[in-house]
């Protein structure tokens, strides 16, 4: 009998810095009495399939909490903190910290945003089983978008522009052309060549997993705030 390939190595990085405009604070804020941060933790813990968590900050009230769940959390520079810092740099920042002292190299990169907190953690074990089946760079959760593409407009001053170019018009959801979907910010799969050697987040060959728009909330406004604490609420 041939040898089984080695189970790869799977790392949990949630990026969670401590400025937030929309919400200030949000990543500690008390969700239906438990801090933000916490829900992709526990969920990020309770995987079969993950083997480390780290949480990325530069915020002491964030690293508390998230060591006091259990969380390993890897201090960021400043710089790597602003408001318009991207994700990738944050990523690199966490593989080679790990490099650095000589830890096991993560093969499969999973992302848990904070602002995710009604994921469930079937959805993360589904998405990395995707991840490994199809041999693809990348899974990324997504949702249907709520509208149809053929109702979106951009501005040029205040004239409507269409976004879909043409002279369909579409009265009815019901007519559109197709589904469409967006990306939700749960969950990211990822390689640790895509990140590191393609300086990129997603790969070329990105699959989608499909969420459902009740588990899909991205807290960014006080208005997503409240859905998501509802929705937990009635989860609970």
């Amino acid at each position: 009998m041939g040898e089984s390939n080695p189970r790869p190595d799977i790392l949990a990085i949630i990026p969670a810095r401590g400025g937030s405009k929309g919400v200030p604070r949000k990543n500690t804020r008390l969700l239906a009495g438990k801090p933000l941060i916490a829900y992709s933790i526990e969920a990020a813990f309770r995987s079969n399939l993950i083997d480390r968590v780290v949480v990325s900050t530069e915020d002491e009230g964030i690293a508390g909490i998230s060591e006091r769940h259990g969380a390993r959390v890897i201090r960021r520079p400043l710089e790597l903190a602003q408001d318009d810092t991207p994700s990738l740099p944050v990523l690199q920042h966490v593989i080679r910290h790990l490099a650095d002292a000589e830890e096991p190299h993560p093969d499969i990169i999973v992302i848990l945003q904070p602002t995710s907190p009604l994921r469930t953690v079937a959805d993360i074990d589904t998405a990395i089983e995707m991840f490994v089946e199809k041999g693809c760079d990348s899974v990324v959760s997504v949702c249907e978008v709520e509208h149809p593409l053929e109702w979106m407009y951009t501005l040029t001053g205040d004239r409507l522009e269409s976004v879909v170019k043409g002279d369909q018009k579409v009265a009815r959801r019901q007519d559109a052309a197709g589904v469409y979907y967006r990306l939700n910010g749960a969950v990211y799969v990822t390689s640790r060549h895509v990140i590191m050697k393609e300086n990129r987040v997603l790969g070329r060959d990105t699959r989608a997993y499909i969420m459902p728009s009740d588990r899909s909330v991205d807290i960014d406004s006080e208005l997503d705030f409240a859905l998501a604490e509802l929705l937990v609420s009635q989860r609970q």
